[in-house]
Order: structure tokens, then C-alpha cells, then sequence
């Protein structure tokens, strides 16, 4: 996450800082429809969509700005004890989801995208370590029914660069390794770029096994289809070739908790005469037969999946697969950006694909950008979620000041959260990027990381009005 930035970083930056000093936050749009797409089918669909909460207020303590109304509690910050006593809070919070516990409970399970350089690892516990010498991992945090934290652990250690992943119907988290190193490479003992399965509520039930099917790359994030089991997933590669969307035919679907170690058959998205989906452009446009090739080496023992031969008819690829997940009857997949001059066949600042299963057809729904009807104010989409009011979340990805941004279902964008913490110099400000933005199973709780310094907030409000 923290090394990307939008296809004109330079213009980008400039129109940014200029809607700051002017206080234009937030972009009013005409749209056409597609946005409603995805949220047809939702729970989110029963509530009507909103222009916004209003301006961000600055926040006297210096951490988020947020509207009035709105308030946040500081959860957790790198550095601090865990509760456990198992060493300090890990550095570099990243992809985060929030499951419902006993008791009126929620527990979060929160990645930490430490690579070899990590700052604050996450500490080493029996039973919980896959491999001794990676810095990566998960924690997670227990809260009572009043949002108070009762307990904050290591859920799984020694992975590495743990970037995002996705929930489970079965109500564990699915963390992925955005790296494709092999033992013996960045003193790893062991290989890695898989997915593993954590329990938030009970982190022994899972351990630390690598879901080794699922295949071995630059994994992003996963949605699961909850009717048929199936597993999609991202690649983030951010240079040629560019990565992958992929699913997984589990052999045991839907089995609970451990059933994904049973493996199943690893396939990647072929859309007939695309080879490259930055390629497209325009709203609403619409393949069908969509097609499915079986990954020769999910294993990757010799060559990245995504360098593969897949045969005469190739293989679709796009440029930051990020973002992932499950709405409706379809699943939902980010391209965080797109860059003629690092090889894409075009420019964009963030896609937003539908892929209907039972069609077999691939829709775009969104396409942000200054010459289209969507528009973030910052740079390109990354992690996204479904919020209350019927909209979308949106974590900014990019450089200068970082937001959550929040998309309507008209359209229009507004500003939800700013991260106000300088990592940099006054002259030379560096803000760390938000990352893992989710609710609580209730809705009255939205629930985000800020990467660096690794902050974890609770944000509540008046969600519904």
C-alpha cells in the first residue's frame, strides 16, 4: 500500500492542495446509475444515499478531522503493551474487518503489513508463528458492547507483508502476504505470498497454516460468494506483467472454520480479447462468457503465477488489483490505478468491477477520474467498504493529506475523515494513508487504520441520518 500513487502524481498533488486552501471538500455529481448497481440486493440498499455530512472539523488533539457530530475513540497505537503481555502493539496497520462476539462483543482482526524493515514486528507466540524471521502478521482486539477494549493479542505471527484479505461467512479472517519471496530471500526461513485463516475470537483454532492452493503470489485482498463457497482474489503487481484476479473452487465450500486446508482448484479470469482491463474505459461496459483458466503452478515453484503460460488465448491482467469484496449476488474488485508509462494499455485513478457468477459477466461500474462522472478530490481508491447510509467507503491511496472519502449512491463524494498525524517535517509533511476501513456489525460504528503511525480509531455518529 504505502508505496503507490495515482497515474499523475504531480497533478494530483497540485489539485489536491489547491481544494484544501480553498475548502472544497467534496465533489457533486450527476451520475448515471451504475453506482446503485452495487448495491442492489444489499442491506445497504434499504437506506436512502446522502450528500454528506458537511466539513471536516479540525481536530485540537491533532489526530482526525472529522464532521461535526462525529467522534472518535484512539483504540489502539503502535508501540503501546498489548494487553496479552506479549510484546507492543506491531507497526504498519493495514487491512482490518470486525466480527460479532458473544455477549454483544465484536471482535477485530487488524493485518500488519511489516515487511523485513518492519518498524515494531508483531511479536513471536507459540502455536501463532509461521515463520520466526517474518515481521508480519495479524492482531486482534476484543470490545465490549460499549466499544471498550478488553483485550488486545497476536492472532497470527511470523508472515510477511500482511496487505488486506477479507471475512469469511463462517466469521473468520482470510490475511494475505503481498509478497512472492522464497526462503532464503530477505533472511525468510520460509516461503511465502499465501493466505492464512484467522480467528479473531479464538486465534488456536487456526494457527498459522498456509492455505498453499490458494496459490503463492502478491495477494491483495479476497470476497467470498456465500451461496457457492467460492474464493475470489486480487493481485497487487505493481509492474509488467501486471497482476491477476483469480478464484477458488474450495474442494470442502462453505465447510467452517479449517476447511479451505482441504484445497480446491486455483483459476484466473480470462475476459475473451481483453489482456488488459485498463483497456477500458467507458461506464457500463459489458463482457459475458467470461472464462476460467486453470493456474499451471499455483505454487509458483519456479515462475510467478502471473509470467505463466497460459496457453494460445493468454490471460487477462490489470495494473493494483486491490480492494475485494462480496455484494449481493456479485463480487467487486478494485483497480487502484493505471499507468500508460508503466505499461498499462491506459491511464485511469481507479476502476471498480462487477463480476456476476451466474452470468458469467464482467461489468464496469465506476471509474474514477477529473474526466469522468465519479471523482475523488485525492488520488486513487484502495480499500473500500459498504457503509450504512447506502454508499461506500473509500481509503484514499497516495501521497500529501489522506482521507476516507465517502461515495453516495448518487455519486457524489464527500469527505468523511483526515488524517491530521505528520510522520514528516513541517516543510516536507509525510500523512499516513488510511487503510482497513470497516463497520461494526451493528452499523454504528466505523471502524479504521491509519498505516503510519499504526493508529486503529472507532468513528461514531449520526451514521443514519
Amino acid at each position: 500500500m504505502p508505496e503507490n500513487g495515482s497515474p499523475h502524481g504531480s497533478t494530483a498533488t497540485t489539485r489536491r492542495q489547491m481544494l484544501a486552501r480553498s475548502g472544497a471538500v467534496g465533489v457533486g455529481i450527476a451520475f448515471t446509475g451504475a453506482l446503485s448497481e452495487l448495491f442492489t440486493g444489499t442491506s445497504a440498499a434499504q437506506h436512502l444515499g446522502h450528500t454528506g455530512y458537511g466539513d471536516l472539523v479540525p481536530d485540537p488533539d491533532g489526530l482526525l478531522d472529522l464532521p461535526e457530530g462525529f467522534r472518535y475513540t484512539v483504540l489502539s497505537r503502535e508501540g503501546d503493551p498489548l494487553s496479552s503481555g506479549e510484546g507492543p502493539v506491531p507497526s504498519n496497520h493495514d487491512g482490518m474487518a470486525a466480527f460479532a462476539g458473544r455477549q454483544g462483543r465484536t471482535h477485530l482482526v487488524r493485518n500488519h503489513e511489516n515487511r523485513v524493515t518492519g518498524r515494531v514486528p508483531v511479536p513471536v507466540v507459540d502455536g501463532l508463528t509461521y515463520d520466526p524471521e517474518g515481521k508480519g502478521g495479524c492482531t486482534a482486539l476484543t470490545l465490549d458492547r460499549s466499544g471498550r477494549v478488553v483485550s488486545e493479542r497476536v492472532a497470527i505471527a511470523g508472515t510477511a507483508v500482511n496487505c488486506a484479505g477479507g471475512p469469511t461467512p463462517w466469521n473468520t479472517w482470510l490475511t494475505c502476504e503481498e509478497t512472492e519471496d522464497k526462503a532464503g530471500t530477505n533472511g525468510y526461513a520460509k516461503d511465502h505470498g499465501f493466505i492464512f485463516e484467522v480467528d479473531g475470537a479464538d486465534p488456536r483454532r487456526t494457527g498459522a497454516v498456509p492455505l498453499t492452493a490458494m496459490g503463492r503470489f502478491q495477494h491483495e485482498a479476497v470476497a467470498v460468494d456465500p451461496q457457492r463457497g467460492v474464493v475470489y482474489e486480487t493481485e497487487d503487481a505493481f509492474q509488467r506483467p501486471f497482476g491477476l484476479f483469480y478464484r477458488f473452487l474450495p474442494r470442502k465450500p462453505l465447510g467452517g472454520t479449517g476447511s479451505l486446508r482441504a484445497g480446491g482448484k486455483l483459476q484466473a479470469m480470462r475476459v475473451p480479447g481483453v489482456p488488459d482491463l485498463s483497456s477500458v474505459q467507458e461506464i457500463g461496459a459489458r463482457f459475458d462468457d467470461i472464462e476460467w483458466a486453470d493456474v499451471p503452478d499455483p505454487l509458483a515453484v519456479e515462475t510467478p503465477i502471473r509470467f505463466q503460460d497460459f496457453g494460445p488465448k493468454g490471460i487477462t491482467h490489470a495494473q493494483k488489483l486491490e480492494g475485494c469484496y462480496w455484494g449481493g449476488r456479485s463480487v467487486y474488485f478494485v483497480s487502484s490505478f493505471a499507468r500508460a508509462a508503466d505499461g498499462s494499455a491506459a491511464d485511469h485513478y481507479g476502476q471498480i468491477w462487477r463480476y456476476d457468477p451466474d452470468r458469467r459477466r464482467l461489468t464496469l461500474v465506476i471509474v474514477f477520474g477529473p474526466d469522468t462522472d465519479i471523482q475523488l478530490p485525492g488520488e486513487s481508491p484502495d480499500n473500500i467498504c459498504l457503509a450504512p447510509s447506502g454508499g461506500l467507503m473509500v481509503c484514499e491511496d497516495g501521497g500529501g493529506a489522506q482521507h476516507v472519502y465517502g461515495v453516495t449512491r448518487r455519486g457524489e463524494v464527500y469527505p468523511m475523515a483526515r488524517n491530521r498525524q505528520n510522520t514528516g517535517t513541517a516543510e516536507d509533511p509525510e500523512w499516513g494513508e488510511f487503510a482497513g476501513v470497516t463497520f461494526s456489525p451493528d452499523g454504528r460504528t466505523m471502524y479504521v487504520n491509519v498505516y503510519d503511525p499504526g493508529t486503529t480509531f472507532a468513528v461514531t455518529g449520526p451514521w443514519r441520518r
